[in-house]
């Protein structure tokens, strides 16, 4: 997996990779407010999946993530090999372990054109966002997110609710390749050391790209 494809889908969805507090199922427009107003910390493990537009799968990974509002966030890739992007408020860093090599951008540069501000700011949904209500076979509350702006790099987002905390996300781009997130063992506001998102380079490895001070 080339390191600018990957960074590029997971900024796309990353900060939209959350969960809510326990409820009853409402609409799922309705849960993502409520995340938005109440949710500071989250964790949860992953899996990954990209389908390209004839829905064949194209790649598969899994691990954990990490996330405190505002703007700080850990992906930690365990499958099928390692790999890490850490938002530390200022700067996002990308390793990939088996390259030995670090990639980093200006945080503020690389969430410019992503959905990633959504759940990181005080803004709701709606501000930027058209939101529509999907039916559900499943048990879950679904809903759809479209960008208002239409130069974004994405068509939708969509995410499934269960009665605890999001299950599924689904990002189409503009490729109508699609990314798909599922999610378990989530905790909602979990205490969250601050040196989680310290990123230190190993020894000997390459460090590319522009850091913000």
């Amino acid at each position: 997996m080339k390191i600018k494809s990957l960074l590029t889908r997971t900024l796309t969805i990353m900060v939209m990779s959350l969960s809510l507090p326990a409820m009853a199922v409402t609409s799922g427009s309705e849960r993502l407010n409520t995340f938005v107003k109440t949710v500071m910390t989250f964790q949860a493990k992953f899996t990954q999946t990209v389908l390209d537009p004839q829905g064949q799968v194209m790649e598969k990974a899994e691990g954990l993530f990490i996330l405190q509002r505002p703007g700080k966030f850990r992906w930690n890739y365990k499958e099928p090999y390692p790999q890490m992007i850490v938002a530390d408020g200022k700067n996002i860093w990308f390793y990939d372990v088996d390259l030995e090599q670090v990639s980093v951008t200006p945080q503020q540069e690389a969430l410019a054109d992503t959905p990633a501000t959504l759940l990181s700011g005080d803004s709701l949904p709606e501000d930027k966002y058209l939101l529509s209500e999907l039916p559900s076979e499943d048990g879950l509350a679904w809903v759809a997110l479209t960008p208002k702006d239409t130069e974004s790099n994405f068509q939708t987002v969509t995410l499934a609710f269960d009665r605890q905390s999001l299950r599924q996300m689904i990002m189409k781009d503009s490729f109508d390749q699609q990314t798909r997130l599922v999610f378990t063992e989530t905790v909602e506001n979990p205490i969250i050391l601050q040196d989680i998102f310290a990123f230190i380079a190993p020894e000997g490895v390459d460090v590319v790209g522009d850091i913000a001070q």
